[in-house]
């Protein structure tokens, strides 16, 4: 029996997926596989697997999404370019699933549907391609357009969400949302407010308000002082940071490929919780250590957007990150209002601020910096004077 395992996720793409691999790759079993990271609708998605699949396994990541990709992108405050790496960093944690499902149930082959211009595909086949099985991605090599899948969708009795008029590939998890397709794919098009799903138009919040996250070695663990498992943590942000606009972007994205994309994107959380641990580190980690982590973020953040978190890199600067939060203990409050996300309050232990020593209604023995000041410009001072 020729069996291939598909990355399912219940959307266009993925389920016209299925039969095109009968049809037009020859395989007899299809399994399909739904990782759920978080995303709406799981219950519809299996549905529609075991409806149109040979055999079908929906498998919990949530908390492993959270504890083992989540908390350490927090901690290297994880963004490239603007973007908080939410459909990036669960492209591997959901190949390696679906890896493991394949394994058990002997198939030869692994497929994903995956265009042959995002990076997704190299997400997924970075991990895949660590296996012996055979690689297959119907939609990079059949080069087949929206329009195109949705008549195939509708001739083979699948139904999609997405029409012609509404085009939108949308990806969800605990992390964030991605909204493309249509009218979006075009720079000087305004987003229309019904892609949103996720956050309140900003111009109709109404009221401020204020919390406060707790952190303890630069995980989050508490809001409003109330202790929260990983995942509810994530979601009570993400509807806290939505109901007044907080974290929608709109950016153009250089993709892996070299191509530049029109990105959108809602992250509530993610916008409250890189802010408030940046703001954080800022009160805990000394000038030097800032410096150098901010140098290893970006090359942080480039690893996992290109989906390389096996690259041993990786897990060398997932080693540093460690050790830097140490200290990165204590809260941060924040003011949400109108699509903005605002740092007004910071306090930890282990702060290496001191009010003595800073504030200018203290005493203190300032005439000690003279010596400092006579021999901080020297060489420039000498520069100077030799040219005259």
């Amino acid at each position: 029996m020729k069996k291939v395992v598909l990355a399912y996720s219940g959307g266009l793409d993925t389920s016209v997926c299925v039969p095109l691999l009968r049809e037009r790759y020859g395989f007899d079993h299809v399994v399909t596989v739904v990782v759920d990271v978080g995303q709406p609708d799981v219950d519809m998605a299996e549905r529609k697997a075991r409806a149109i699949a040979d055999e079908h396994y929906t498998v919990d990541a949530k908390r492993e999404f959270v504890e083992d990709y989540l908390f350490p992108l927090i901690k290297a405050n994880g963004c490239y370019e603007g973007y908080v790496l939410g459909t990036a960093i669960a492209r591997p944690l959901i190949a390696k699933k679906v890896v493991e499902v394949a394994e058990r149930v002997g198939a030869s082959a692994l497929a994903h549907g995956c265009t042959g211009k995002g990076n997704d595909q190299l997400r997924f086949e970075a991990v895949f391609r660590l296996t012996d099985m055979e690689v297959v991605a119907p939609m990079r090599e059949l080069n087949l357009t929206r329009e195109w899948e949705i008549e195939y969708a509708r001739e083979h009795g699948i139904p999609v969400p997405a029409t012609k008029e509404k085009p939108w590939s949308i990806d969800e998890n605990l992390w964030s949302r991605s909204i493309e397709g249509g009218v979006l794919e075009e720079p000087e098009s305004v987003p229309p407010e019904e892609i949103y799903g996720w956050t309140l138009d900003p111009t109709r919040d109404e009221h401020p308000e204020e919390i406060t996250v707790s952190f303890e070695r630069g995980v989050p663990t508490e809001v409003e002082g109330k202790r929260l498992e990983p995942v509810k943590l994530v979601q009570t942000l993400n509807e806290i940071g939505g109901r007044h606009g907080v974290g929608r972007t709109d950016m153009m994205e250089d993709r892996v490929l070299g191509l530049k994309a029109r990105e959108n994107y809602e992250h509530p959380a993610a916008t409250i919780l890189l802010k408030a641990h940046r703001d954080l580190e800022s009160l805990t980690l000394t000038y030097r250590q800032l410096q150098l982590k901010r140098v290893l973020e970006q090359q942080w953040a480039e690893l996992a957007y290109f989906g390389l978190v096996d690259e041993p890199l990786f897990e060398d600067l997932n080693a540093f990150m460690d050790s830097t939060q140490r200290y990165v203990s204590g809260w941060v409050r924040l003011r949400l209002y109108a699509g903005s996300c605002r740092v007004v309050a910071r306090h930890s232990p282990h702060a290496l601020y001191s009010k003595d020593m800073v504030s200018f209604d203290t005493g203190g023995e300032p005439w000690h910096a003279e010596g400092f000041s006579v021999f901080h410009s020297l060489q420039s001072r000498i520069a100077r004077r030799r040219e005259g």
